[in-house]
């Protein structure tokens, strides 16, 4: 197989995974309320997600870097199929907090199933396939395959969700039956020795990846600092996302499910020409710290004026430059990141990033969430605002230890010390640790 295939194979998965997710991003918070729960249960729940992908992030990650990236992806869509059957089932009893929080618990573990797993299987594979390219540029024009995929799955999302809020949750379960299917047959570990695990040998592998992770993570001071970044952006964006729904439509004055369907497709597109910008401006930009202090402080500025729009269009506006500006952070973030990341740990540190992650959404969605109830939904966007305000200074921290994996080809072939080695170099794992990033 040759890198172009893996790739377009990447393009294909990862696309029809994300159609099938969006199809309730736009209406998820809406079901909910429609189900009964007051705004603060909507967000209990949804930290109840969150909070299981962060209990389930280091045994899952065990299995990818045991049995296989391709187990590991294949269960994710088994387990999220389920869950998504299992909301519809929670509403159609009385859409009980207990119920759903259940169903949460479920869907955590399926997206933790899929978190590190499928990024880890295309690097290697294109590893092992000779690619020389650079990564920002092949999770760039992934995110774009997957904005897309977004773009049409919340508009149809909108649409199925205006007639029914329970259609679009169907229609997630039937793809995802069908991206099940088409990643069985085209995705395999290349690159990638699977190994036996037994479950006697679990806990004792549980140990060794978190050691790992911890080693080639945690005390690694541009990982640490990095986990910083993801806890304090995680704690804001998770929040954010879905609080906009109802936000929005009452600043319309209009409950019409189409128009967040609408609202929902806005976004996806704005983070596709966020996606397109990392290539552009990293012709001219000679560090990824560059445009990541660039894009945070615009994801800053935008959460203060969601708070203050007076109306429906300066809000989405406003919103939609926030959205923009995370289609920059997250192709920059995983080509530093997987510059310096061992081959072997690649799946589990991965993991171990999105576990400090999912921990900082529990608190704020949790923490915004009471405060939306309480308060208001804006006054929760303006405090959103202060806590991705601290991801500046540590953001520019990163930036003084001047790490080769910084750097990146300007226009005029300028090249860092890494630049130009699309992939991190292949070692094997000894007892001294390597700079690794998450």
């Amino acid at each position: 197989m040759q890198s172009k295939q893996v790739i377009r194979n990447y393009q294909l998965i990862a696309g029809i995974y994300t159609l099938s997710a969006s199809l309730i991003w736009g209406v998820n918070t809406l079901f909910l309320l429609n189900a009964g729960l007051d705004i603060f249960s909507v967000f209990i729940v949804n930290s109840v997600f969150t909070g299981a992908m962060a209990l389930f992030e280091i045994p899952t990650g065990v299995l990818a870097d045991t049995r296989g990236r391709r187990i590991s992806f294949l269960l994710s869509v088994i387990i999220v199929l389920l869950g998504t059957l299992g909301y519809i089932w929670a509403a159609q009893m009385g859409g009980s907090l207990l119920l759903f929080s259940a169903m949460s618990v479920i869907l955590g573990l399926g997206y933790t199933f899929y978190s590190g797993a499928v990024e880890a299987w295309l690097v290697d594979a294109l590893i092992a396939t000779n690619y020389e390219g650079e990564l920002d540029r092949v999770f760039a024009r992934g995110s774009m395959v997957s904005g897309a995929a977004m773009l049409i799955g919340t508009t149809l999302g909108g649409l199925l969700g205006s007639i029914d809020l329970a259609f679009p949750y169907w229609g997630r379960a039937v793809l995802l039956a069908i991206v099940f299917v088409i990643s069985y047959f085209t995705m395999h570990d290349l690159g990638f020795e699977p190994r036996t695990l037994k479950l006697t040998a679990l806990p004792a592998e549980m140990i060794k990846i978190a050691r790992s992770s911890i080693t080639y993570g945690w005390k690694e001071r541009p990982m640490r600092l990095f986990m910083m970044v993801s806890f304090l952006q995680s704690g804001f964006m998770a929040w954010g996302f879905y609080a906009w729904q109802p936000y929005f439509l009452d600043l319309l004055g209009r409950d019409a499910v189409w128009v967040a369907g609408g609202v929902a497709a806005l976004i996806a597109l704005s983070t596709i020409i966020g996606n397109s910008l990392v290539e552009w401006f990293s012709r001219y930009c000679g560090k990824r710290t560059t445009l990541l202090l660039w894009a945070s402080g615009a994801l800053t500025v935008s959460a203060i004026g969601v708070g203050l729009a007076q109306s429906f269009w300066a809000a989405v506006a406003l919103f939609l430059l926030g959205t923009a500006a995370t289609g920059v952070i997250g192709p920059v973030k995983q080509g530093f990141l997987h510059k310096i990341i061992p081959s072997e740990q690649r799946a589990s540190v991965i993991s171990f990033d999105s576990l400090v992650g999912s921990s900082g959404s529990v608190f704020g969605q949790t923490g915004l969430g009471y405060l939306s109830k309480v308060r208001s939904i804006a006054e929760g966007y303006m405090v959103g605002s202060i806590i991705n305000l601290f991801a500046l200074p540590v953001i520019f921290l990163i930036r003084r230890l001047d790490e080769s994996a910084d750097n990146i080809v300007g226009k005029c072939g300028k090249q860092g010390a890494s630049a130009g080695q699309g992939l991190p170099e292949v070692s094997t794992v000894d007892a001294t640790p390597r700079q690794a990033e998450s």
